[in-house]
């Protein structure tokens, strides 16, 4: 059994890791709180892009689908953005994700794939299974991702959709339900569905709007920030949901910290005790003997 020095010294290390733990997860929550708030305040942009690209889909019908954006890839492979954390400590966050995309890749045998990837624990994971990562995105670092960064990756995608060397383009990211569900998804992301959009546009036609200029000038440009906001939405819902998974991994660790520093007190307790009745014992016995 270990000494009490021994035992002091351990449960002075245990208390040392609680209260590490116990400011990362008070650092996850003000976090986790601050990216789930700009997540809300993107829907409605996002929300009134979608539906105005998807009125203007009912408006223009089938000619859609002519557009390079709305028809298949002449490629035989598929890229797949990838979006995972920088920074480990967030419980089963990025293996969740891992362990989806190993899903996809059996449920689609052969298929070759490029990646683009968000996130340093994800182009670790790439790289040690020899696969090549075509664009490793780390400017801006994905915690202070903007808008600005969501257009260049969706602009980036979209590129290399064009050029012909893809059949499709698809985003794997965790969707963000509340702070204690968050699922990973592959979600298509081009080309764009045009059978969707016209459906849910609801079969609106503007009635007797006018606009200026016309209703495919308009679509044209509209499309690029709807393939925007879906990136940007991605990679916030991806953001709060690793700072949910960080706090209810160190909330754990904190918990496990002090059930480990009871039972040690415990035990320190239960030795000193018997160290001093030990001693009383010594003392007793050499008392009795001088008499």
């Amino acid at each position: 059994m270990a000494s009490i020095r021994e035992l002091r010294s351990r449960i002075k290390s245990v208390g040392s890791i609680r209260q590490i733990t116990r400011a990362m997860e008070m650092v996850a929550t003000t976090k986790l709180r601050r990216f789930q708030e700009r997540a809300v305040a993107s829907r409605p942009y996002s929300q009134e892009v979608t539906g105005m690209v998807t009125r203007l889909a009912g408006m223009l019908g089938e000619d859609v689908g002519d557009r390079p954006l709305f028809q298949k890839g002449a490629g035989s492979r598929t890229l797949i953005l990838l979006v995972t954390s920088d920074r480990g400590l967030c419980g089963a966050y990025n293996s969740n994700v891992f362990r989806v995309l190993e899903t996809w890749l059996k449920e689609h045998p052969g298929r070759e794939v490029d990646y683009y990837v968000y996130g340093r624990k994800g182009y670790q994971y790439l790289t040690r299974r020899g696969r090549e990562v075509e664009r490793f995105l780390v400017e801006p670092p994905l915690e202070q991702t903007d808008y600005r960064a969501a257009a260049r990756a969706a602009r980036l995608c979209s590129e290399a959709f064009l050029t012909g060397k893809y059949s499709d383009v698809v985003v794997l990211y965790t969707a963000f339900e509340s702070v204690v569900r968050y699922v990973p998804k592959v979600v298509p992301f081009l080309p764009i569905e045009a059978g969707t959009m016209q459906g849910e546009g609801g079969g609106k036609t503007g009635g007797d709007l006018i606009l200026e200029p016309d209703a495919s000038t308009i679509f044209d440009r509209l499309v690029p920030r709807y393939l925007e906001t879906r990136i940007y939405n991605a990679l916030l819902e991806s953001l709060t949901s690793e700072y949910a998974s960080r706090r209810v991994s160190m909330k754990n660790a904190t918990d496990a910290a002090k059930t480990m520093q009871n039972a040690l007190k415990r035990v320190y307790n239960r030795k000193r005790q018997e160290n001093i009745t030990k001693e009383l014992l010594d003392i007793v016995g050499g008392s009795e003997a001088l008499r």
